[in-house]
Parts: structure tokens; C-alpha cells; sequence
């Protein structure tokens, strides 16, 4: 076979692959959304199933022979890249048996109900079982992939390739000792900032939440709302859903979820056309997709020109809800919490959120710390990291889906995509010298426009490091996230 027709044989044999993926994605967001409770039994053989196939699929011996068939010099550069991800996803999946495949997602998949119950009734004990049960699958499943290497390397590998464990201690650790710090001088300096009270109907939550995903970009021709316990954002290029969550007492919860999603899901929207049912049709990393959620919600929906725009809308709606004027909505909106949930921490807090976890999981993949002894272990680290104590399992150990899924490595992608969007905000700032004025009116297009032409359409075909590099100009660094952070956070507590 010559290398044209390889790269042909190969390239339709995995727009399968990806075909199937996207079913998957799919159920999956049916689990989260609208199926019955009911239907938990049933829907893990389907993903059982699913997985097995796709696993076939994905370790068929002829992708071996294609790919030694094909000589890259004779192709383009997209197709270079494709093959690139090809070879790297067979290399991966070739060493999990296809028994553990399936058995990791059968486990899973149940464990998601489990874990949904557990939340609800407060109970660690309820989902310590089938945790251990997840871990140990995926402690063989890391074990198959690291080939003796470095365990949390090879899930890592799974959400952020390239990124190895030192390097992101390294880099995790200097951020959190300055998150420290200015949450310290910040909780110190004596600055009162009102709390948000009253009530704020579920219908008109929902009203300006879809205004919200229209006015940052989102396409509604290829997607659609819905609700979930933990938002998310699930599907690709023409399919593309997201949910949020709505608590009649703290609009903010349900605002930012879906400003947050629909970052992901613009990213997913944006990728160009040619690379559907590719591997090239993907967000290059978790890291870098989660760059584009927090850019969204952050430096541009959290911005003081933004939130102007965003009060003068809840006013129209709402009426008098007690924030006197633009500037102190504006504090209020990223007034510090005292709280639990990582997915509502303010910007400074968020990311000591994360370093638990990373460091949590790390020791746990080791097996430096048993399941039995992980509510413990939260707790404590928590009250060291946030200065009181837990109050219940739904705001500690089980407030997160990730671990019932098995999806160890990925915690780690959420401080990465806030350092990527802090390279890339510095870099928007300065091409775009309009962008506080058009956010103060609402507008968004220059920066969208910017993201796509920088990062949306590129889809992986760069790996992630160098998708960041080509953005601004230099290897991504923390340093751009803190200084923005103790700019904004020092004005608004006086520090």
C-alpha cells in the first residue's frame, strides 16, 4: 500500500473513532441531564459496550500497518499532525487490555449514580466502596500505559500531553505560595464588601443566562441549556451542549456556570470546519481548554467594564436588588467568599482549591493515601489551606463528579488553563487597545475574534504548550496570572 492511500485508509478508519466518542459524549451528557434514575443499571452496559468497540476500534492492528505505511514528508501539515495524535492515542490504547477498558467503563459509569446518591445524603461511607473500586482500575490502567514510568505521568498524559508531574508541582506550587499570601493580606486589610441577598427568580436567571451565552459567543443553531448538578459543556463542532445550575438566592452561581461553559463550548464551535471527524477536532489539551472557559469568565465577564454592563441588565430585570451602584456590583461580584465549593471560589481562593486535589490524587494514584483515610485527609488539609473546617461530605470530599468517573490527572488542568488565560488575557489586552470599552457596552466580538483567530480553530493541531507559545509569543508562565491577580484583587481591598 502506498503512503496516499495508507494516510486515506487511516483517516477514514478514525473518523469512526471519532464518530464514536461523540456517541459516548453524548450518553454521557444524557446521564448528567434528563435520563432516569432508573436507567442507571442499563446505561452502563451501554457504555460498556460502546467502550469496547470503541476500544477495538482504536487498537485495530491495521492502524499499525497504515501508519508505517505512510511517509510524512510527502504530507501536509494538518496531516502530519493527525497522524501525530493517531500514532500517539494506538501507541496509548495498545497497552490497555480491552477487558480493563470495559471494565473501567462499566464501573464508572455506575459509580456516577453512586457517587449522585452519596452527595445527597451526605455520606462518604456510601461511595467509599466503588471509589476503590476506580482507583484500582485505573492504578492498573496507569501501571499498562507508564510501562514502569512515573504512574500519575501516564494519566496526566490523558488531559494535558507533554506536561509531566515535576514540572507541574513546580509550577502549581509557586502559584499557590502567592495565592496564599494575597489571600492572607486581602482576608487582613479590614475592607468590607456587601454580600448579594434577596431573591431572584428561576425564570429570569435563565432569561439573562441565555443573553449571556449569546453576547459571549455561543451558537444556538448547534447547541442547547440544560441543567445538571455540576455544569459542564459536552459534544463538537455541530453538537455542542451545555448546563448550568440555578439557586433563586445567588444569580452569580448560575451566570458565570454558563459564561464558563459556553468558553468551552465557543472553543468546540470555533475549531475549523476541515478538521471534522479528526483528531485534529478537539481542544488541544484540557489545559487549554479550561484557558478559554476562565478567560471568559474572569478577565473578561468578571472585568470592571463587564460588570458594569451585567449590573445595568439585572437592574432592567430585577429591579432594585439592593447594590447601589456599577462600582460596588463590581466588588461584589468578586468580593472573597468564605466557603466550600470549588466551582464557586472567587479567582485568588480557586486555585487552592485545585492544589488539594492535585495533591490529594497524587498520593492516592501512589497509594500513599487509602480511600478509607481521603475524607480525613480533605478535611484537614482544607482547614489548613482555608482556615476553618469543613461542614459536611457535599461540601468537602464529595462535592466533585471527577474521581467517581476515574478521572484522575484532569484536577490539575484547572490551574493550568487559569495560568494559560492569564498569558493570553495579557497578550488580548494588548492587541486589542479597545477592550474595556467594548466590554463596558456588552461587546464581545474583538475579543472573540482574537481567541479564534489565536486558539479556537487551531483544534489540536499543535500540542498544548506550543498552542500557548504561538498565542503569545513565549512558554506560558504564572507570572502574567498573579500579576493580574494582585493588581485587581489590591484595588479592590485596598492592600
Amino acid at each position: 500500500m502506498d503512503s496516499n492511500a495508507a494516510y486515506i485508509a487511516l483517516s477514514e478508519h478514525f473518523r469512526d473513532v471519532v464518530a464514536l466518542g461523540q456517541i459516548s459524549g453524548l450518553l454521557g451528557w444524557d446521564q448528567e441531564t434528563i435520563m432516569p434514575s432508573g436507567s442507571a443499571a442499563q446505561r452502563s452496559e451501554w457504555m460498556s459496550v460502546l467502550e469496547k468497540l470503541s476500544h477495538s476500534q482504536r487498537t485495530d492492528p491495521r492502524i499499525a500497518d497504515w501508519l508505517d505505511a505512510i511517509d510524512e514528508d510527502s504530507l501536509a501539515p494538518n496531516e502530519v499532525s493527525n497522524v501525530r495524535l493517531i500514532g500517539r492515542q494506538f501507541e496509548r490504547q495498545s497497552r490497555v487490555p480491552i477487558a480493563l477498558a470495559a471494565q473501567i467503563a462499566r464501573v464508572t459509569s455506575q459509580a456516577q449514580g453512586t457517587w449522585a446518591k452519596a452527595r445527597e445524603d451526605d455520606d462518604f461511607s456510601v461511595f467509599q466502596d466503588v471509589l476503590t473500586q476506580v482507583l484500582d482500575l485505573r492504578r492498573q490502567e496507569a501501571a499498562a500505559l507508564a510501562g514502569g514510568g512515573n504512574l500519575y505521568d501516564a494519566l496526566l498524559e490523558n488531559y494535558e500531553p507533554g506536561m509531566r508531574e515535576p514540572e507541574l508541582a513546580s509550577m502549581l506550587g509557586g502559584l499557590r505560595e502567592g495565592l496564599v499570601d494575597l489571600r492572607a493580606k486581602a482576608a487582613d486589610s479590614g475592607t468590607e464588601i456587601p454580600i448579594l441577598n434577596g431573591h431572584f427568580s428561576h425564570e429570569q436567571q435563565i432569561m439573562i443566562a441565555r443573553e449571556l451565552a449569546t453576547t459571549f459567543g455561543y451558537d444556538w443553531r448547534r447547541g442547547r441549556l440544560d441543567f445538571s448538578v455540576h455544569p459542564f459543556s459536552s459534544g463538537s463542532f455541530n453538537d455542542v451542549r451545555i448546563t448550568t445550575r440555578v439557586s433563586e438566592h445567588d444569580p452569580f452561581n448560575c451566570f458565570y456556570s454558563t459564561i464558563h461553559e459556553v468558553g468551552h463550548a465557543t472553543y468546540e464551535q470555533g475549531i475549523d470546519q476541515s478538521m471534522g471527524l479528526t483528531m485534529l477536532g478537539r481542544g488541544a489539551s484540557m489545559g487549554v481548554h479550561e484557558s478559554q472557559s476562565r478567560i471568559l469568565e474572569n478577565q473578561l465577564g468578571r472585568s470592571r467594564a463587564f460588570t458594569g454592563f451585567l449590573f445595568r441588565r439585572m437592574c432592567d430585570v430585577f429591579g432594585d436588588f439592593g447594590i447601589k451602584d456599577a462600582d460596588t456590583f463590581y466588588r461584589v461580584v468578586n468580593r472573597m467568599n468564605r466557603g466550600y465549593i470549588r466551582t464557586e471560589a472567587d479567582e485568588v481562593q480557586y486555585n487552592l482549591h485545585v492544589s488539594l486535589r492535585f495533591d490529594l490524587e497524587r498520593q492516592l494514584i501512589t497509594g500513599d493515601l487509602e480511600v478509607a483515610n481521603l475524607e480525613e485527609a480533605w478535611n484537614e488539609r482544607f482547614l489548613s489551606d482555608f482556615g476553618y473546617a469543613v461542614d459536611k461530605p457535599s461540601n468537602g470530599v464529595l462535592q466533585d463528579v471527577h474521581w467517581s468517573v476515574g478521572l484522575f490527572g484532569y484536577f490539575p488542568t484547572y490551574s493550568l488553563g487559569n495560568i494559560y488565560a492569564g498569558e493570553l488575557y495579557e497578550k488580548l489586552s494588548d492587541d486589542v487597545p479597545m477592550l474595556q470599552e467594548d466590554l463596558a457596552k456588552g461587546d464581545t466580538k474583538a475579543a472573540l475574534a482574537w481567541l479564534s483567530e489565536h486558539i479556537h480553530r487551531y483544534g489540536s493541531l499543535y500540542e498544548p504548550s506550543d498552542t500557548i507559545k504561538q498565542a503569545v509569543g513565549h512558554p506560558p508562565t504564572s507570572a502574567p496570572l498573579l500579576a493580574y491577580l494582585n493588581t485587581k484583587f489590591g484595588e479592590i481591598y485596598k492592600l
